[in-house]
């Protein structure tokens, strides 16, 4: 299967039956980021979170006690 990466535009080849496929398949809205991309984000995150005025935004999950 032929992708292409949403910030650099390149045209890379991966596999039709792996996980990624899938997504991309059944879900239209899912994004492909090639490896040097994906690192990059990576690494910048992690130099702004290393700063420590970014802030993550992750979801609060309470735990439920009858599970």
């Amino acid at each position: 299967m032929q992708v292409k990466c949403s910030l650099c535009d390149k045209v890379e080849e991966i596999e039709d039956h792996c996980l990624q496929a899938k997504r991309l398949r059944n879900r239209r809205i899912y994004m492909y980021l090639c490896n040097h991309c994906y690192d990059r984000i990576e690494v910048k995150t992690n130099e702004r979170l290393s700063t420590g005025d970014f802030k993550l935004y992750r979801e609060n999950k309470k735990e439920d006690q009858y599970i």
